[in-house]
């Protein structure tokens, strides 16, 4: 999952955790706030009635009675004052029961008690609990329609946020990971970001890109320059060798060199493989040649033909689709189908077959499919079956080790995915996959 997705997927959650508490406390904290509210508005009514006593006395409530009370109409709030007790009541604020005209009602109920011409009086107001939390729900509805708002909002804000954060690494990936190919002959310009994270990750990985390519450019440079200077003392060995055989030598004598010229032989093909990968690598071979692939894999046939009337192998070239391939190095192809057909016959069993197959669909890349019924791969061998002089079994006086190498260097060339499937047993199929369409003969 990319990080993009992630933070998104993070934030998005969050906040509707945020909105399912929130929910599920909002009922409480409306109905906090509400009694918060109406004891406020209690004190308030205390402080104006006590600043009409200030003013006009207490008899502008009393009127020469003993005591005062008064009511709304619904009765929802009332106000009461009286004589106090010989106990003084604490001033509080407390939800009670009152009876009021045989009506029992709870009350939100402040009570004071105070002095007024040597005389204790005891205020009382109240407001009924349901009055109270008659607004909760429009309240609740409102708090969580602003909330809802405010989320979808701010999750629109930080996806935008978080897409302009990581656009330079998307950036970075796609320039240094996805789009650079290796050896890197091109590395693209720094990257613009006044990330300070994102810079140090683009100047680190650019850095490294850097010295692969040199690493490889010294490797290469060393396989071209070595095989180069192979060939010449490999050449006068062999023409040493040669003329000591035209002399007349002890049988025993001649078998020795005889040995050491199929030696030398050997060391010859390796430092011939060894050349045509470094000038594959050096993009030494041009890629303008079309050619029928059913052509192309009748001419390798006839160059293997011996080999397998040798192993009694059976051939068959399925290709009806008279597919062309363009754009490609008809060489370096035939040497590609040659070393996969070549493995197929070495490691296949007497009597087996080898089977040439396509994939030819309008609008999808050409595949070319070579399986055998040999001896196959084990699993854990697949991982390493084209790297340099790894064979895939060993066999006496059989194969070098290159020959996969090399089918994977001119695959890669010409952007080709060469894939395989082996059952160890039952046999292997190697699958070419070419990076276009391809064309078909009339």
């Amino acid at each position: 999952m990319k990080l993009f997705t992630k933070l998104t997927l993070f934030i998005t959650l969050s906040k509707l955790a945020i909105v399912a508490l929130f929910v599920w406390l909002l009922p409480f904290l409306v109905n906090r706030i509400a009694f918060q509210y109406n004891d406020y508005y209690l004190k308030m009514q205390k402080k104006k009635v006590l600043q009409v006593i200030g003013k006009s006395g207490i008899d502008a409530y009393l009127q020469g009675e003993p005591s005062y009370g008064s009511y709304t109409m619904l009765k929802e709030e009332y106000i009461s004052l009286e004589p106090a007790g010989k106990i003084p009541v604490p001033d509080t604020i407390t939800t009670q029961q009152r009876v009021v005209e045989g009506d029992t009602l709870t009350y939100r109920v402040l009570s004071y008690t105070f002095r007024d011409h040597q005389h204790s009086y005891m205020l009382e107001i109240g407001k009924t609990t349901a009055s109270i939390g008659q607004y909760n729900q429009p309240l609740q509805r409102v708090a969580l329609y602003v909330l809802i708002a405010l989320i979808v909002s701010t999750i629109v804000l930080d996806f935008i946020y978080t897409r302009l954060l990581l656009r330079p690494l998307s950036a970075i990936i796609h320039k240094r990971l996805q789009q650079a190919k290796f050896p890197f002959k091109e590395i693209p310009p720094p990257l613009q970001t006044t990330t300070t994270d994102f810079r140090y990750l683009d100047d680190a990985l650019t850095a490294l890109m850097g010295q692969v390519r040199e690493a490889f450019e010294k490797e290469r440079e060393f396989t071209a320059n070595a095989s180069h200077e192979l060939m010449t003392p490999i050449g006068i060995l062999q023409h040493k060798m040669e003329n000591l055989l035209i002399e007349e030598l002890p049988e025993a004598t001649e078998k020795r060199i005889m040995d050491m010229m199929k030696t030398l032989q050997r060391l010859k093909k390796i430092v011939h493989s060894l050349l045509l990968i470094s000038r594959i690598e050096n993009n030494q071979f041009p890629l303008s040649d079309s050619f029928a692939v059913s052509g192309l894999v009748t001419e390798v046939r006839e160059e293997l033909e011996h080999r397998l009337v040798e192993q009694q192998l059976s051939f068959r070239m399925q290709l009806p689709g008279k597919a062309v391939l363009t754009s490609l190095n008809h060489d370096l192809i035939f040497q590609l189908v040659y070393n996969l057909l070549n493995n197929a016959i070495r490691y296949n069993k007497p009597g087996g077959a080898i089977i040439v197959s396509e994939t030819n669909l309008p609008g999808k890349p050409y595949q070319l499919h070579i399986r055998d019924t040999g001896i196959g791969i084990p699993k854990e061998a697949l991982g390493s079956i084209f790297q340099r002089f790894k064979k895939v079994e060993k066999k006496e006086n059989e194969g070098y080790g290159l020959g996969l190498s090399i089918a994977h260097t001119i695959a890669k060339y010409h952007d080709i995915e060469i894939s395989v499937a082996s059952t160890p047993g039952e046999g292997t199929v190697f699958t070419l996959t070419f990076p276009g369409e391809a064309q078909r003969l009339p």
